[in-house]
């Protein structure tokens, strides 16, 4: 085998005799062989749709909309190439020739008749059934005589919005029952029409459409490595001075990983154009933006500011982490988890041990916002975006805080469904092995009881890490060091000495300690010392009172030592626990607990 067909690049010929370019992209190709083959007539586009796209096969290539490339290379040849989205209307498009335009035009209007210039067929009704009056005809015409018809219908949830049965509209009602018709109808798949729908959250689109056996729907994913070099080259050629700091036009690439063409250009044309060159830093800064931006807000981008070093105790969770850490960054990704269960009760660290082992790994972390909406399809659309991007960025760090609450449960009810179609994006996504060590999970909850068992199994979040609060004078020290350090204030030499005396053993969470601290500091701050005395610590210490919520911290213990993966992460007294004692306890305290 050669390196051009290894690599994909070579022309692929159809059973129907014609032949697919080599250079196409993949979504291109599965078009186009599904369209020759005889399967479909009516294809959807989701994902990302609105990127530019390389238009030819040069080395440099000129860039456009998916819509152009589909106009001059997929249908460049046919008679007639119709554009329809419900703003502009119904109109013929000959991608960048304006000679073809205007040979295309006369026949438009002989379809929907009229000057399409004076009076626009905007109304999805009216332009479906002069479409299919047309295919009618064409389906009686003489096949030498016959016009190919192509129609691309951008935004084409306006069109076919994804909504309740019986709630549309009767033009869009009756556009979706025309399509629906075409796609079955095996004497229009004789014919040479197709129909594209491009739409960038597949979720918003009608689902009778998008889940009929007789439409093809493909993703088109974020751009690779590859081809973010490529785009680059095109942009810059050999004017290496858009790059400063160290940072080159490689690097440039290999960093935007999740990011659109349209993205990673704007701050390439701006640096062409004279402004500020871009360097390491501004680079930092800018990715997070873009990243946020192209999520739509639903990800946050998250720079870690700590290493396991930073972090008290836990040696055998930090060991792991570190070797973890190792297989990723010397590339043997399969051997790496799946994801992490981090689970404790409130209060013990799970932010900071996550943040920290983010920093250790050196991968990019975001963390999962709340992308659920009110609006029918739209939460799994959000969800649908969010997971392209995830997987186009890897490898990085998905942060879910609160998982329990936030990724839903097969058995959720009382919202049309919504919450199990979540939970099944989610665990389907969680469990693909072709994403080990390039998206790792990390679930936080303090009620890892309350977290479906098929997210928690082996080949999902794989490892389970419990915290608890810490049970010793020395380890309680440790902690009020650790904790000066994160709040960036600094104590007295004796401060945390052996002499310390320390209330609340074993009641104190880490984020109890970093209060103490805290308030020992303002008052420091007050008095004008510039470091905090073992007095003002022990005062601040004596004064505290932790919380009194004891059944459900015990409950939250309790949970957390039955979900710990290795008994290594378990504290001493903890390890001989009696876990069908445990098991009878959390039911007790449930039953106290709802009826209280």
């Amino acid at each position: 085998m050669t390196d051009e067909a290894r690599d994909g690049v070579v022309d692929t010929p159809t059973a129907a005799g014609a032949t697919i370019p080599g250079w196409y992209p993949a979504w291109a190709k599965e078009l186009a062989g599904a369209y020759f083959a005889g399967s479909a007539s009516l294809f959807v586009l989701h994902g990302n749709t609105f990127d530019e796209v390389p238009l030819d096969a040069g080395e440099l290539p000129s860039y456009g909309p998916i819509s152009t490339f589909i106009a001059e290379q997929l249908f460049g040849s046919w008679d007639l190439v119709l554009h329809y989205d419900a703003g502009r209307g119904i109109r013929p498009f000959g991608g960048r020739d304006a000679m073809r335009l205007r040979q295309m035009a006369p026949r438009t209007a002989e379809i929907f008749g009229g000057d399409l210039e004076k009076s626009r067929v905007v109304e999805p009704q009216a332009v479906f059934a002069a479409l299919d009056r047309h295919l009618i005809q064409q389906l009686n015409t003489l096949p030498e005589s016959r016009r190919r018809v192509a129609l691309l219908v951008d935004h084409a949830s306006f069109v076919f919005p994804n909504a309740e049965p019986g709630t549309l509209s009767l033009s869009a009602s009756s556009a979706a029952v025309t399509a629906l018709n075409w796609a079955a109808a095996a004497s229009v798949r004789r014919i040479d029409f197709a129909c594209v729908l491009i739409e960038e959250r597949r979720a918003n689109l009608q689902q009778r459409i998008t889940q009929n056996p007789h439409v093809v729907t493909i993703e088109i994913p974020l751009p690779d490595a590859d081809q973010r070099r490529r785009y680059i080259r095109t942009l810059v050629g050999a004017r290496s001075a858009v790059f400063a700091d160290g940072l080159a036009a490689t690097d440039y690439a290999e960093e935007t990983a999740g990011l659109a063409l349209n993205d990673l250009a704007p701050p390439l044309r701006a640096a062409l154009e004279g402004q500020a060159r871009l360097n390491r830093v501004a680079f930092s800064r800018l990715k997070k933006t873009l990243i946020e931006r192209q999520c739509h807000g639903l990800l946050e981008f998250v720079e870690p500011q700590f290493t396991l070093d930073d972090v008290v105790g836990l040696d055998a969770a930090k060991r792991t982490l570190r070797e973890d850490a190792k297989l990723i960054e010397r590339g043997h990704r399969k051997f790496a988890p799946m994801g992490y269960l981090i689970c404790g009760p409130v209060g013990t660290g799970k932010t900071f041990l996550v943040m920290a082992a983010a920093g250790e790994m050196g991968m990019p972390c975001v963390t999962l916002k709340n992308f659920r909406s009110k609006y029918v399809g739209e939460t799994e659309a959000n969800l649908e975006h969010v997971l392209s991007v995830l997987r186009a960025m890897g490898p990085v760090m998905v942060i879910v805080d609160e998982a329990d609450a936030m990724l839903g449960d097969r058995e959720s009810g009382g919202d049309a469904g919504v919450s199990s179609r979540v939970f099944g994006m989610i665990a389907h996504q969680m469990g693909n092995t072709d994403y080990r060590g390039q998206i790792v999970w990390v679930l936080m909850t303090a009620r890892p009881d309350l977290l479906p068992i098929d997210l928690k199994r082996q080949g999902r979040a794989e490892v389970h890490i419990p915290l608890f609060y810490p049970e010793s004078d020395d380890e309680l020290r440790q902690m009020l060091r650790a904790m000066s350090r994160k709040a960036g204030v600094s104590l007295a030499e004796d401060a945390a000495g052996p002499s310390l005396a320390i209330p609340h053993v074993g009641q104190l969470s880490g984020a109890d300690i970093e209060g103490v601290v805290t308030r020992a500091a303002r008052q420091a701050g007050i008095a004008g010392e510039a470091t905090i005395s073992k007095e003002r610590l022990e005062r601040a210490l004596a004064d505290f009172i932790p919380s009194a919520q004891s059944l459900e911290k015990r409950l939250q213990i309790a949970a957390a030592i039955l979900e710990c993966t290795d008994t290594a992460f378990l504290p001493a007294s903890y390890r001989t626990a009696d876990r069908a004692a445990l098991q009878a306890e959390m039911s007790t305290i449930k039953m106290h607990l709802r009826s209280s």
